[in-house]
């Protein structure tokens, strides 16, 4: 194997998928990059066995072949190499060498075969969506996911796709958030999959603009663009009825500016229980009073003007469940929906109804 290529065009595909090189691994070959030369390309694959990723680019060939590389060394040296250098990779044995202008580079090799590569995924339903279309869904949601819980199946999100629509859904048990986007093209039929967490942060790291495919499969997403190709195994669960969990719509709504409470809220929070976040809003005409107090017995009260009519109310938040939610909508104006103080709240942009955000109470 032996390949020339400018280096501002092997970083490329390098840092797109050194993302899922962990730097501890149970097997030494998944600390490498599988580079394959064929013809006038060079495939780039990176795989932690949850999340593959695969990028290309045009290199001149001289010999085709397949090799493993240890995959952080050898992006930091196409990093130090100097702007506009020329790299040659070649294989002596089994170590490659990297060389550029005066400097010379021998790194050790494993097998190609001992490279886990997931082919084909046996794609049950394939979507075209715009990357920026996607990167929203992901973006407006992903924050609700839950880490390392017992209850695996919310260590992800939820993609459900149906008729011209695709929707994201991710909860904690404590919170939720929802979001949909309309496709220009249905899939065949209703599906329901759970992405790992490690692979929807991934999937949004790389996402830009321009189409992207989705393909789902039985154990496996793909997604291809931009001379990448993401694949994520899918999480075995079944992801909990979220449609029970959301409230009936309200009669009693506040609204109010968002800039204006997300600033209060983070001010009452200083002051608030650092394990727990609890923060109580007394909830009145016109006005909503924010309380928060800790064991040294320190307080914080802050007072918001609202537009609300409806009955009086007390009711406990975590501050930071409110905070995210309020943060992923765009709009100055919010709207949240009450109804007593054992209730979850409903967060919602009043101009777009594509997302929505459910925060559980807690008991202060």
């Amino acid at each position: 194997m032996k390949f020339t290529v400018p280096r501002e065009v092997l970083l490329k595909p390098l840092q797109t998928v050194v993302g899922v090189v962990e730097r501890r691994q149970t097997m030494p070959v998944l600390a490498n990059f599988f580079l394959s030369v064929t013809k006038d390309k060079l495939s780039v694959v990176a795989s932690d066995l949850e999340v593959e990723l695969m990028a290309e680019c045009e290199v001149t060939v001289d010999k085709e072949g397949d090799i493993t590389v240890p995959g952080r060394k050898f992006l930091d040296i196409c990093k130090a190499l100097p702007d506009g250098a020329k790299i040659t990779v070649s294989l002596s044995g089994e170590r490659v060498i990297v060389r550029s202008g005066k400097s010379r580079f021998t790194l050790s090799t494993l097998p190609a075969d001992e490279f886990p590569i997931v082919e084909g995924i046996g794609g049950q339903q394939t979507i075209e969506i715009a990357q920026s279309d996607l990167r929203k869904l992901l973006e407006k949601t992903q924050f609700a996911m839950a880490n390392q819980d017992v209850r695996y199946y919310l260590n992800g999100l939820l993609l459900e796709l149906g008729g011209k629509r695709i929707r994201a859904v991710a909860t904690d048990g404590h919170r939720l958030a929802m979001c949909d986007v309309d496709l220009d093209h249905g899939g065949n039929a209703d599906k329901q999959v759970i992405v790992p967490r490690k692979g929807v942060l991934e999937l949004f790291r790389m996402l830009a603009e321009g189409p992207i495919r989705l393909t789902i499969g039985d154990n496996h997403m793909r997604a291809e663009f931009d001379n990448t190709r993401f694949t994520s195994k899918l999480i075995d669960g079944r992801f909990p009825d979220y449609k029970r969990v959301i409230p009936n719509k309200s009669d009693s709504v506040i609204k109010t500016e968002r800039t204006t409470l997300c600033q209060s809220l983070q001010r009452t929070a200083i002051l608030s229980n650092e394990k727990y976040r609890g923060i109580r809003l007394n909830v009145k005409e016109n006005v909503i009073i924010i309380q928060a107090h800790n064991p040294e017995q320190e307080e914080a009260e802050e007072e918001v003007t609202v537009d609300y009519i409806g009955p009086e109310m007390e009711i406990g938040f975590n501050v930071n469940y409110l905070l995210d939610a309020l943060g992923a909508i765009d709009n100055d104006d919010v709207e949240i929906q009450v109804t007593d103080a054992n209730s979850s709240c409903i967060v919602k942009d009043p101009k777009k109804t594509e997302c929505t955000y459910v925060v559980m109470p807690m008991r202060l």
